[in-house]
């Protein structure tokens, strides 16, 4: 078991219970590899012309809550008053502002743009407004093909929800999480199911093109009947799309920190076999109800409209331009990441700065890792892709790799597609270490 003195391999669940660690893989070369000492990296990714037909996105991170979860590892503020939310906004704004500026991003327009958070629908309409005509006046979104917004449903209102689709919101993401009020108050969530089913007849009503679900599988008390209910609640909506989640215990956690305190090495969550069985119940229900699973954690009604613009983009090396506190971006093969303090973050800017912290270049083998192990995520891949793009044979270069699946029984299909079984998809997360150069195999993750 590792301490937080003694790192943890990446894709961090090596045993059946949940121990700490970041299990979810979301991009490559791990976290713990970007520095301080690279950051210049970034500057010069943006001094230079952008890639040819390469989309751009915009993320904008809102680190404001009512209350921070139990299991959030986010860079998140429960604290902040109007004078200092304000302060942010206008912060975030003077961010764009340079950016605007730089000759990686000068004149393009986003292809999609995403706010995250935190709770993005803690924010005022006034606010909102205000924010986004200021994105919109620097980078117009009139030809985004997505703006998605993540939503808290006990911070909508009817007035609300129609004040976000007018500024232009096409995806509206529910943090559900669970329909269970005992299980939402044990992991700290500040809604209830009544405003669950509130906030879902308002935005539907308001005419969203598409409505997501959050959920999260494994939650603290969790059981098997309240979880087989909480499909079942959603499978009444009739949500456009669902993403499950399996719960996992990083380590800037309320929960990891009630376990250190206690001296315990397995969180009080269910075990990684028992939330991948809920999970497969979860995509065997909706594939009843006339779903489709598309990934690891995506069911979607109708796969020919409902689309996940943002993730679709990013697996497949789109540039991303993050706004805010702690924020990760990605310009012309340039990973970095925002200053993670919210006043140095502030501080920066004051100055004229952008508030770069730290910075990975990957090489070209690490870029073709990065997008073959996010793009396995969708249980597929596609050979000629990767041998088109990168002048690479996947097949070759990762045999070890895909002979560890082929031995275990988790490739449905090879060939010019390669194809996951249910199973592997299940645990995929675990198994995309495989495909890791060997210096970042042993190493913590973030």
């Amino acid at each position: 078991m590792a301490t937080e003195e003694q790192p943890k391999p990446a894709g961090a669940a090596t045993t059946e219970e949940t121990t700490v660690g970041n299990y979810f893989i979301s991009n490559y070369p791990p976290y713990s590899c970007w520095t301080a000492e690279h950051a210049g990296d970034a500057y010069a990714a943006l001094a230079r012309a952008p890639r040819p037909g390469n989309p751009l996105g915009l993320y904008v991170h809102i680190p404001f809550c009512r209350k921070r979860c139990h299991f959030c590892y986010f860079r998140v503020y429960t604290d902040k008053d109007s004078l200092q939310i304000k302060a942010y906004l206008d912060s975030a704004l003077k961010e764009l502002a340079l950016y605007a500026k730089q000759p990686a991003l000068r004149g393009r327009k986003p292809n999609f743009v995403y706010f995250g958070g935190g709770t993005p629908s803690y924010l005022s309409v006034d606010q909102l407004r205000t924010l986004t005509d200021g994105i919109k006046a620097l980078f117009p979104w009139d030809e985004a093909q997505e703006v998605a917004f993540e939503a808290e449903p006990g911070t909508l209102t009817e007035a609300k929800l129609q004040a976000i689709r007018g500024l232009g919101v096409t995806r509206l993401s529910l943090g559900v999480e669970h329909w269970d009020d005992h299980v939402l108050e044990i992991n700290g969530r500040a809604h209830r199911s009544k405003e669950i089913l509130r906030a879902y007849d308002w935005a539907r009503a308001a005419g969203y093109p598409q409505i997501n679900v959050d959920l999260i599988a494994g939650m603290v008390e969790e059981t098997e009947e309240k979880w087989f209910e909480t499909v079942r609640r959603t499978i009444a909506i009739a949500p456009d799309s669902v993403t499950i989640y399996q719960m996992e215990v990083p380590y800037n956690t309320d929960i990891y920190k009630e376990m250190k305190a206690q001296g315990r090495l397995a969180a009080p969550v269910a075990t990684w076999p028992t939330k991948r069985a809920w999970v497969a119940h979860a995509f065997s229900e909706f594939e009843k109800a006339g779903y489709t699973v598309t990934s690891a954690y995506t069911v979607v009604r109708d796969p020919a409209k409902t689309k996940f613009v943002y993730r679709d983009r990013l697996w497949t090396g789109a540039d991303l331009c993050s706004l805010g506190v702690a924020s990760f971006s990605h310009v012309n093969g340039t990973h970095y990441q925002n200053l993670p303090d919210f006043e140095t973050y502030l501080s920066a800017l004051r100055d004229d700065k952008l508030p770069l912290w730290r910075a990975l270049t990957p090489t070209d083998e690490e870029r073709a890792i990065r997008e073959l192990i996010l793009q396995l995520k969708l249980g597929r891949v596609s050979v000629p892709y990767f041998r088109e793009k990168f002048g690479l044979e996947i097949a070759t270069r990762f045999r070890e790799a895909f002979e560890m699946l082929r031995s275990r029984g988790h490739l449905a299909a090879e060939g010019e597609e390669i194809r996951l079984t249910r199973n592997a998809l299940l645990q995929v997360d675990s198994l995309l270490p495989a495909f890791f150069l060997p210096q970042h195999r042993q190493v913590r993750y973030t």
